[in-house]
């Protein structure tokens, strides 16, 4: 069984990364802001801070205090010269406004890939679309499943898998998850920790698990520890390592796209 260890994948990119900033005349500049302290946004922000430093790219973390002062600090960036890109760190404490937050991001500095204008796809999407590749997983003769239809991950990836043929369908909340034995490639981003059990998967299929949610102060998947006992898997993301360290290399990957 092959362990998609995202880990390994981003050090090869990292180092090409860290060469093409060196070359460059100015710093780029990314800045995160958020409005919570909650340990999985902090774990989050912490590691782009800490790639952004080791590849010489400058990484302002921004605490607002309310959604009014996301907005006025979107904008104020927007027209900042200094600032190479920006991200809003999500989940936002106030509901329903993501996308409108999201969208007032100038679309050359929409690095992560969110608002309905970027110059750039989704960066956690593009992550998975890395992985998969670089473990030679076969998409094109697959039937694909994805769990969830959230900004980050469900979207943006159905809408890239159908762009390129991809037999993919995709479930929400409330639909029978039963059916996802039916499927080669299972992929999964919904922040329910337990949400997939080994039921759910039959002999030979890959799991990428990129859900992420805080339980008793410890993150956890989508998959339930019985998941991970399997033997007769094709693939599967590792507990730790995952899509995560990847998708903060392709984010870094946008920022030096929107620098230059």
């Amino acid at each position: 069984m092959k362990i998609l260890n995202g880990k390994e994948l981003a050090g090869f990119i990292k180092e090409r990364q860290a060469r093409e900033v060196r070359a460059m005349k100015k710093k780029p500049t990314l800045l995160i802001i958020r409005d919570s302290d909650n340990p999985v946004i902090i774990k989050y922000v912490n590691l782009k801070k800490k790639y952004g430093d080791d590849i010489g790219i400058n990484v302002i973390d921004y605490y607002a205090k309310n959604t009014d002062e996301i907005r006025r600090k979107i904008l104020e960036a927007n027209n900042d010269q200094t600032i190479s890109g920006t991200i809003l760190q999500l989940p936002i404490l106030e509901k329903g406004k993501t996308d409108e937050l999201t969208d007032l991001i100038a679309s050359e500095k929409d690095v992560d890939g969110l608002s309905n204008h970027s110059n750039f796809d989704s960066a956690t999407a593009t992550a998975i679309n890395w992985l998969l590749a670089g473990y030679d997983i076969d998409l094109e003769h697959s039937k694909i499943a994805l769990v969830g239809r959230g900004k980050l991950v469900g979207a943006p990836l159905y809408h890239m898998f159908l762009n390129s043929g991809y037999n993919v369908a995709i479930f929400h909340h409330g639909d029978d998850l039963t059916k996802l034995n039916q499927y080669d490639i299972i992929i999964t981003a919904t922040g329910v920790p337990g949400l997939i059990s080994s039921s759910m998967l039959k002999p030979g299929a890959t799991l990428v698990d990129a859900g992420t949610a805080s339980e008793g102060g410890v993150l956890k998947g989508d998959a339930s520890d019985e998941v991970r006992t399997r033997t007769d898997l094709n693939a599967i993301t590792p507990e730790k390592g995952g899509v995560g360290p990847l998708t903060v290399t392709c984010l870094f990957d946008h920022v030096i796209t929107a620098a230059k």
